[in-house]
């Protein structure tokens, strides 16, 4: 194993010297059916510019065209008698009276033609052998992350570690406590990348674990509240709820509030829980934004009735590699969060548009109650709420899912918002 581990450096290197090689072989074979293509070509032009000065009165298309051998006597038997018959070669044009146009000896030029195009080829063939040494810097580049991965093997596989480092390393890992921020140092020179590489781990291990206990104490806040309705008026249907039907129905009216509310808020939390454990498939394929976008408003206009909805688009398809089912639920999550902070007969605008050849966007822009600024940088939090926006009811939890749907199209969120005047979120992805 170790003798592997010692010539990874060496593979490594016969990678890049075999791909040089191929980059190489690869352009002196363009060049050469380049001289191919370039000896027909200009071949096929002095014939036609030789057919055009001798004659234009006779049409090109009733003429006849052959090539001719005039063999010389007697046997070919060495490679001069058969030059000698190849200077017969002569380009005959006949028209339809039997009127010789073109009688041309043909080698010399093909000879000269030939020549030249083969000179120009070997002017690139020798610059193609010499760009060897600039394609390998090139491909060296591009390896550089394998050369450092092989340097760390060797490097790990030269170091040797005694029995009273190991030691070390097991007491100190042993006497981490889990609560504390402690940093793992051995103290020992040879352990440094080992010691950085455990650290780095920890430090995302308490990221995780801090996360997690944030979203369990959230979620058992959030649900605590819904709960705690649904028990009350359980209790006060158990006391006055048989007699007084006014009790009666604002009873089961709350209860089903409450159980909706919370149904919702479970469902957007096994969303978010599918996917940080990666099970949560995305499905990407051609999206047409403008139509996907059609179908949101069109939507809107038919489940909201009390805002102006409007809706723009550009006159060609926009098309994205996306998760269509998941773009749209990002999409109506910014359209439920517009409709919801949004005075009644004000507008909500749906838009989709163009940055650059490489990126579109989709765009939600209300007229609502506005962010402030400390409230921007807090909105994709989970469970955060800003305190103007309590009053309005919700989980908290939207925003959450529609970044979670854009991170994953290597997408990114542009806002615009100023309190009193409406917001503007914009979601933008790569273009196709």
């Amino acid at each position: 194993m170790s003798s592997n581990q010692n010539n990874a450096s060496g593979r490594v290197r016969s990678i890049r010297h075999s791909l040089a090689g191929q980059r190489v072989r690869m352009k002196i074979g363009m060049h050469f059916g380049q001289m191919i293509f370039m000896i027909i070509v200009m071949i096929v032009v002095w014939l036609a510019a030789r057919e055009y000065m001798a004659d234009q009165a006779v049409s090109f298309f009733s003429r006849t065209r052959r090539i001719d051998l005039f063999p010389l006597s007697g046997r070919i038997d060495t490679f001069g008698q058969f030059i000698d018959a190849l200077r017969t070669l002569r380009y005959q044009v006949v028209s339809s009276a039997g009127k010789v146009i073109v009688s041309e000896a043909i080698f010399a030029p093909v000879a000269v033609i030939t020549a030249f195009c083969t000179g120009v080829f070997m002017l690139r063939f020798f610059g193609d052998l010499i760009s060897y040494s600039s394609e390998m810097r090139r491909i060296k580049k591009m390896f550089a992350p394998l050369d450092e991965m092989a340097a760390s093997v060797e490097a790990l596989s030269r170091m040797e570690l005694s029995e009273d480092k190991y030691h070390l390393i097991e007491e100190k890992i042993t006497s981490l406590e889990p609560t504390r921020e402690d940093k793992l140092s051995f103290g020992d020179e040879d352990l440094l990348g080992i010691e950085r590489a455990m650290n780095n781990l920890l430090i995302r291990i308490r990221e995780s674990n801090r996360q997690q206990a944030r979203f369990v104490n959230d979620a058992s806040h959030e649900l605590r509240t819904p709960i705690a309705v649904i028990q009350g008026y359980a209790n006060m249907l158990s006391r006055w709820g048989r007699e007084d039907e006014k009790v009666l129905d604002e009873s089961i009216n709350a209860i089903k509030n409450e159980a909706d509310h919370m149904k919702h808020l479970v469902e957007q939390l096994l969303f978010l829980a599918r996917g940080d454990a990666g099970r949560t498939v995305i499905n990407p394929e051609k999206v047409d934004l403008c139509e996907m976008m059609q179908t949101v408003y069109e939507e809107s206009l038919m489940i909201d009735e009390g805002h102006i909805y409007k809706y723009s688009c550009p006159t060609d398809p926009v098309f994205v590699m996306a998760d269509e089912g998941l773009i749209k639920q990002a999409v109506r999550i910014l359209v439920d969060n517009s409709a919801k902070y949004t005075h009644e007969k004000d507008e909500i605008i749906l838009s989709v548009g163009i940055i650059s050849d490489t990126e579109v966007f989709v765009q939600v822009q209300d007229t609502g109650i506005g962010m402030k600024e400390s409230d921007v940088e807090h909105m994709f939090e989970r469970f955060y709420r800003s305190d103007e926006a309590r009053s309005f009811g919700g989980t908290g939890l939207g925003l959450s899912i529609a970044k979670w749907i854009v991170d994953k199209h290597q997408g990114h969120f542009e806002i615009t918002s100023r309190e009193e005047l409406g917001t503007r979120i914009r979601i933008v992805l790569a273009r196709i």
